[in-house]
């Protein structure tokens, strides 16, 4: 058996501590350091200051076509695809960089993120997957996550044809009241 490497640990470490401060559930962690379970929720209770939430991750590849989750998603997508092709980087290095530049693109838009790391990391092993593809839009041109296998000739995105009830949460109800009071 190898001896594992002091930097190799120490990498892992940093990266798990960085996945963490993403938001970055145990499963996620698991699946992407060789760290041990014990040796993670410590780094997690470290980060954030409590235990790892519980529970199963999301495995629905339903999510990612409802019109906001798209838009996000397609988003992060194109940043990942980015990263990938041109940079030359390559699985969680990809995820990670397309994560963090999705974040500044959110943030600059005064937007919320809607799109977790975990869900940006469950999303990639869905194309890994074959499950989801991305679809080119006939009417702007973009790509958007569509599931695998659909046909896409006649594909419209959700920001073409946008649903009546787009941009109608509680959220934005009460933020157009304040504005206009």
């Amino acid at each position: 058996m190898k001896n594992k490497s002091v930097i190799e640990e120490a990498e892992d470490i940093q990266r798990a501590a960085e996945m963490v401060r993403l938001g970055a559930r145990m499963q996620m962690l698991e699946a992407e350091t060789k760290l041990s379970r014990e040796r993670l929720l410590k780094i997690y209770k470290e980060v954030r200051g409590v235990s790892p939430p519980k529970g199963m991750l999301p495995f629905s590849t339903d999510w990612f076509i409802t019109w906001q989750p798209n838009v996000h998603s397609s988003l992060f997508m194109g940043f990942f695809e980015f990263f990938r092709s041109s940079a030359g980087l390559k699985g969680l290095d990809a995820i990670l960089k397309a994560y963090h530049l999705y974040l500044d693109q959110i943030e600059a838009e005064a937007m919320e993120p809607v799109l977790s790391l975990t869900r940006a990391w469950t999303l990639v092993r869905f194309f890994d997957a074959d499950l989801l593809q991305l679809a080119p839009c006939k009417s702007c041109g973009g790509h958007f996550v569509a599931h695998a296998y659909d046909p896409t000739h006649d594909f419209v995105c959700g920001l073409c044809n946008m649903p009546s009830r787009a941009g109608k949460t509680r959220r934005a109800t009460k933020a157009a009241l304040a504005d206009a009071g």
